[in-house]
């Protein structure tokens, strides 16, 4: 039997007044064998047998709707699905394929690509700007940049990578990298109910930030922000960390005589959700995308609170296949639809998991042509550049 006495986690969800909002809420509830309000009710009564053997627990991409929306505020994304995916791995379930071997490659690189850390800054060699690395410079920095992942490895995401080093080198920012050292923050891992990897990478990356002085924290990935100012302070682990919208916004009166070139379109952006949901970031993204000349900015349906999850989040990026054969869909494809309605001819992100997937959504679903996905990061980089470099 996979069910057992209730665990310590379990017992977190016996206030759940059992309105159902949580399984209204999911945009994945209608695939699920158990809606997360029905999950929470065998979990009191320790009968998740059933559950864990389901593709119930695999079917979360961990977007803070039930979250969000629960009267009650219980901890449905960060605690109930995780704790399912554990105690299924525990008695032996395998996660899909995918998932199992971007957290093999984690627990054994450091990464889920499974590279070798001399690749962490091959992405540099393209930015065009000098990229210090924090344990070269040997001195204090006002800004440490984690690169994160995505965009250190995935060739897509590399280019807002190296936008990224060109606005803080053209602001004068002092700043440095991880390089080599960096290892993946973990928020995806530890949602994907990997626990004890996630604790070695607490354990790991603690002792690197400690070991280095700077001012503040600033990372591309909203989910290693997500887990550096929401998870990590409750392991006894502060820093000050910030996404890039949020510095950007904050230097917008510096950044914005930088910006000569006009971007004629109309741009549309997608609220992701760590930044939104969870942190309540809306404001800073649409106003570096208003001071872009040229940008005629449009919101496209289901925007800021109620915005739709891209099916990245929480080892989503690790399910695609997984989620296609039981749901029959993509959330990411469901979006575009959101983004075409709107009129735009740019869609605008500001999460590395966000470009590829839009992108493959626009060609599965034959639009591919009719709008163009670009993070913040390459918008203001290619409005910094003479006329004749811009591509949108």
């Amino acid at each position: 039997m996979l069910s057992a006495p209730p665990r310590p986690w379990q017992h977190e969800f016996y206030p759940c007044i059992q309105c159902g909002m949580c399984g209204g809420s999911c945009p994945l509830g209608h695939a699920m064998d158990y809606t997360p309000r029905r999950v929470i009710h065998l979990a009191r009564e320790g009968l998740l047998d059933d559950v864990l053997r389901s593709t119930t627990p695999w079917l979360c991409v961990s977007c803070y709707t039930c979250t969000a929306r629960c009267p009650g505020d219980l901890k449905i994304t960060d605690v109930l699905f995780p704790a399912l995916r554990d105690a299924a791995m525990a008695a032996g379930v395998q996660p899909p394929p995918e998932m199992k071997k971007a957290l093999d490659n984690t627990y054994r690189y450091g990464n889920p690509f499974g590279e070798g850390v001399r690749k962490r800054l091959e992405w540099t060699r393209a930015a065009g700007v000098p990229v210090p690395v924090i344990s070269q410079v040997k001195r204090p920095v006002d800004v440490l940049w984690i690169v994160e992942c995505y965009p250190s490895f995935h060739p897509r995401n590399q280019r807002q990578a190296q936008a990224l080093a060109r606005l803080l080198h053209a602001l004068g920012v002092d700043f440095a990298v991880l390089g080599p050292e960096e290892h993946c923050i973990g928020d995806c891992e530890r949602l994907a109910g990997e626990h004890g990897l996630f604790e070695s990478l607490v354990e790991y990356n603690a002792g690197l930030l400690d070991r280095y002085e700077y001012g503040e924290i600033v990372t591309g990935d909203p989910h290693a922000m997500n887990s550096l100012k929401r998870v990590y302070p409750g392991l006894g682990h502060r820093y000050p960390v910030s996404h890039y919208v949020e510095f950007l916004a904050r230097r917008l009166e510096a950044l914005r005589p930088l910006l000569r070139t006009p971007i004629n379109a109309k741009v549309t952006y997608h609220d992701n959700c760590c930044l939104g949901r969870i942190c309540g970031i809306y404001d800073a993204p649409r106003n570096l995308l208003r001071a872009i000349p040229g940008v005629t900015f449009v919101e496209m349906p289901f925007s800021r609170e109620i915005s739709l999850c891209c099916g990245g989040g929480g080892g989503g990026m690790w399910l695609d296949t997984m989620i296609w054969q039981t749901a029959h869909e993509r959330l990411s494809d469901r979006r575009i639809a959101h983004a075409l309605a709107s009129g735009a001819e740019i869609l605008a992100v500001s999460c590395p998991f966000e470009t590829s997937r839009f992108e493959d959504a626009l060609k599965s679903t034959g639009n591919e042509g009719r709008l163009v996905v670009r993070d913040i990061l390459e918008l203001l980089d290619e409005s910094m550049a003479p006329a004749s470099e811009v591509h949108t």
